[in-house]
């Protein structure tokens, strides 16, 4: 076992990392609005002047596991109005597709404990063009591209900085930290570098009297620091430079025009210098929020490296950069040992890089994550009172929500705050290098100050009231085979017994609440695909109308496999869990029926006999049905429903296997529909599933034709087949349409960009591959497809399954001609050397040219593609 994989099971080596936000600004946890309009309330502008109250942001920030110290590094180019402290992105109302990051960073490097980290960002030598930017996104329709900071040419003459960020850990609480600046351009430039340490203001809210300290050191040029929680420490310098110091307080008299409490505020350093306003920092050297400034001249071609320690330690260390070097090599060392071994069987060089990215991605985007949702609805009491309104606002019925730990988030700029179902998928892909984190980041979200009394889980912070697709028991099991195989330990079956029992609480709201009328179908909202529906799935219906959908229901029927397997894996151990197994079984049964089959007199089943595929439906109140006939992911989802059980397993397990034959014996017209159980597969294998063989093929046909949804990048989200014949649905005078599109919807029927409409989206697409080798395990290479539909060429099902992985991996890989796909025509991010290895890892894809859409800086969900590079062993 590797160093790095020992220190995994100490949790004081993940006390500090990379949990700074990137953005704060903008987040519904700082609106304290009484319409609930959080990008307004808190912008961009006045970020650098407003301290925060439940988190903080920075550029490559780290800070300890409740973000009480923080430290990042701040630049200025002499040209800038504004240090640069932060990423500068666009507000949902001034991109032309909504919210967007313009900046230009990459997370590199990071071990699973982060003893060491890197990454890049691209600043720029020129003023950076933040009104440009805004203005030419405002001009755009949503028909136009975004126009994103490359495309302003301000990079053409290599006129930036590349500031290469690095942390490595001389023990757990012992910081090193190396900035390396290139210069990429022509000619000398200048930079100012601004290393800050500050404390998160937990202070001004009136539940906290005590103010920490930081003050510069009686000897050498360091920061010392008082914190009544962390202790005493210290920032050491290796170059002097001059010290900085003010409060992480709001400039009340620049915001708002009322008289400051503190006479040097948050701004003080940026006003001191890009204003040369000598007033605004304290010459006494102390404060809360503190800055080492230097001047670099950087020579053209050349670097400068600049060394800082940040030490919790009670005494002052006499020479702190003695060891430097040394901790530094033996961190890297560590870590390239780490990933040698994980990636001891990738034999593509570029599939290593491709994977070792995606990963530092996940890792990067390690968050803290604050909010008491009760004490933001009444207001603080130092504080103003917020408007009444909000108490019965956004997330009002979630007042027992106080969450306060290091969550992993889908992107820390564009969603920095976690989502319920994206955390699921992110889990399987951190089971890869850090099987614990992923099992704590399932679990605590079970916990009851996150789960709500009814057994609902908390979907996002922007209302955490949504449904999102039931992942988590899927992720769970998932999570507790990786572990198993890779790890080669003994079952952890206190964490799946554990999740399971949270599992059945949500199970049951997911019947209770989303089975209106009893019948095992089921309507969920938007279930993710938010905006694949002719109409918005969240939208009350007319009285007496009902949307049944497909992929609710089809969720539901995986959600009771996956009780089921887990269930029978605790039944091996403990014989009780052989009745909940039933149970589940059971329910499964029931559901795929209603899926299936006709029930009663005017209801119907979801598929459609005629096109041979599942669609949702509306239920009148005549109880006549309008099938919505739109080719959509909806109609893949049934797929997901699978599972397999072997012989072996049957024997172990009496009660089970007596209960389970007695209902196949008294049901058997249910039976013999909906699955293959008395036709074992190869040695001895019994098959679940929605669907029996011929459908699995008709719906294939479907998914493996290039003029429906198979692209060369994956699956697309809806058929193209619509591209030249979109679904129109009339109703009471108006007209609702669906289109295919490629990449961004031109449709506003939701208020932002309607992007389910054909892209490629990674999550879905590995949920189909896991599918397929379900069924190949059933029915073994002996049951063939063709692939693609109208090639004369047959593969079984998983080798279907590796192909479309192929696809998949083929946005990220260097193509015949060394490009990327996912970075469309842009030849400077293609063939520039210092741009081609970098990569980001967007939100979706383009199905027709691959390009990387949405958020870009490792959407969590998109480092599955780190997973399907991992041989497979579970």
């Amino acid at each position: 076992m590797s160093i790095e994989k020992e220190r995994l099971d100490d949790k004081q080596w993940k006390k500090w990392g990379p949990y700074v936000s990137d953005r704060q600004w903008g987040t519904v946890r700082e609106d304290y609005s009484a319409n609930g309009e959080a990008w307004l309330f808190t912008t961009h502008e006045m970020a650098r002047s407003k301290a925060y109250r439940w988190g903080e942001e920075g550029i490559a920030g780290v800070c300890d596991d409740h973000q009480l110290l923080c430290f990042a590094p701040a630049f200025w180019n002499e040209k800038d109005p504004i240090l640069k402290e932060r990423f500068f992105g666009l507000n949902n109302y001034e991109g032309n597709h909504g919210e967007d990051v313009k900046e230009l960073y990459y997370y590199l490097d990071s071990s699973p404990s982060h003893s060491y980290m890197k990454m890049l960002y691209k600043y720029p030598q020129q003023a950076f063009p933040y009104q440009q930017l805004v203005e030419e996104n405002r001009r755009r329709d949503r028909t136009m591209p975004e126009y994103e900071l490359i495309d302003t040419g301000i990079f053409e003459n290599n006129e930036y900085f590349d500031i290469f960020v690095e942390y490595a850990k001389g023990n757990p609480e012992d910081i090193l930290i190396k900035l390396t600046i290139h210069n990429r351009g022509a000619a000398d430039a200048p930079i100012h570098v601004l290393p800050t340490l500050w404390f998160r203001n937990t202070w001004a809210w009136g539940y906290d009297d005590t103010r920490p300290l930081l003050q510069a050191a009686r000897h050498g040029n360091a920061v010392e620091f008082h914190h009544d929680r962390i202790g005493n420490g210290w920032l050491y310098t290796e170059t002097r430079g001059e010290l900085l110091f003010c409060e992480n307080e709001t400039n009340n008299r620049h915001l708002y025009g009322s008289e400051n409490t503190y006479a040097y505020c948050k701004d003080g350093i940026n006003n001191y210098v890009t204003q040369g306003d000598h007033q605004a920092v304290n010459p006494q050297w102390r404060g809360t929020k503190a800055a080492v400034h230097y001047r670099e001249m950087v020579k053209a071609g050349g670097s400068v490296t600049l060394r800082f320690r940040l030490c919790m330690l009670s005494e002052m260390t006499t020479d702190p950069f003695e060891d430097f070097d040394l901790l530094f090599g033996k961190r890297i060392a560590e870590t390239e040992e780490f990933y040698a071994t994980l990636q001891c069987d990738i034999n593509d060089a570029d599939a290593r890089l491709v994977q070792r990215q995606a990963v530092a991605g996940l890792l990067w985007n390690k968050q803290y994550y604050y909010y008491d949702v009760m004490q933001w609805l009444e207001g603080d009491p130092a504080q103003p009172v917020p408007p009444p309104e909000r108490l019965k606002g956004r997330n009002h019925q979630w007042q027992h929500l106080n969450n306060s730990e290091v969550i992993s988030m889908p992107d820390k700029w564009e969603y920095p705050w976690y989502a319920i179902w994206d955390l699921a998928f992110h889990c399987v892909t951190f089971a890869v290098v850090d099987s614990g984190f992923a099992k704590k980041q399932l679990l605590s979200l079970t916990k009851e100050w996150y789960m709500h009394p009814s057994g609902k889980l908390p979907a996002y912070e922007w209302s955490f009231n949504d449904t999102n697709p039931p992942v988590q028991a899927w992720a769970a099991w998932r999570v507790y085979q990786i572990d198993a195989s890779i790890n080669k330990r003994q079952d952890d079956l206190v964490f799946l017994e554990t999740i399971f029992q949270k599992m059945l609480l949500n199970f049951t709201w997911w019947v209770n609440r989303k089975d209106a009328e009893g019948s095992n179908i089921f309507e969920g909202g938007f279930l993710g695909l938010d905006n694949i529906g002719v109409f918005d799935r969240n939208a009350p219906l007319p009285s007496g109308v009902t949307l049944e959908q497909a992929d609710a229901t089809s969720w539901m029927a995986m959600y009771a496999l996956n009780m089921m397997r887990m269930a029978l894996e605790l039944a091996l151990h403990n014989r009780v869990y052989e009745e909940m197994a039933t149970k589940f079984f059971e329910h499964f049964l029931y559901i795929a029926g209603a899926v299936m089959n006709t029930f009663g007199e005017y209801t119907t089943g979801l598929w459609d006999e005629e096109d041979e595929f599942f669609y949702d439906q509306l239920h009148l109140s005549n109880n006549n049905v309008i099938r919505l006939k739109v080719r959509s992911l909806v109609g893949l989802i049934p797929l997901f429903a699978v599972e397999v059980i072997d012989d072996s397993l049957l024997k172990k397990l009496p009660v089970f296997a007596q209960r389970m034959q007695w209902f196949l014996d008294n049901r058997p017209g249910l039976a013999k529909l909906v699955s293959r159980w008395n036709v074992k597969g190869s040695e001895g294998k019994h098959l679940l599933s929605l669907l029996r063989g011929h459908r699995v093929k008709r719906i294939l046909s479907r998914m493996l034709d290039t003029t429906e949804f198979l692209s060369d990048y994956g699956i697309r989200s809806l058929s193209k087949f619509h591209e030249q014949n979109p679904y129109v649905l009339s109703s009471g005078g108006t007209e609702s349409r669906i289109q295919y599109n490629p990449g961004e919807s031109d449709s506003n029927m939701f208020g932002g960009n309607s992007n389910w409409r054909g892209p490629i989206w990674l999550p879905l697409n590995f949920l189909l591959i896991e599918s397929l080798q379900r069924f190949h395990y059933y029915y073994s290479d002996d049951f063939v497809v063709e692939y693609p539909t109208g090639s004369g060429k047959y593969l079984s099902l998983k080798e279907i399954g590796d192909e479309l992985s192929q696809r998949l991996l083929r946005l990220f890989m260097k193509d015949e001609n060394g490009n990327r796909p996912y970075l469309g025509a842009d030849n400077k991010q293609q063939k520039d050397p210092y741009f081609k290895d970098l990569l980001l890892f967007y939100e979706y894809f383009n199905a027709d040219t691959g390009r990387g859409l949405g958020a870009a800086h490792q959407t969590g969900w998109t480092a599955l593609v780190a997973k399907l590079i991992q041989p497979r062993t579970k």
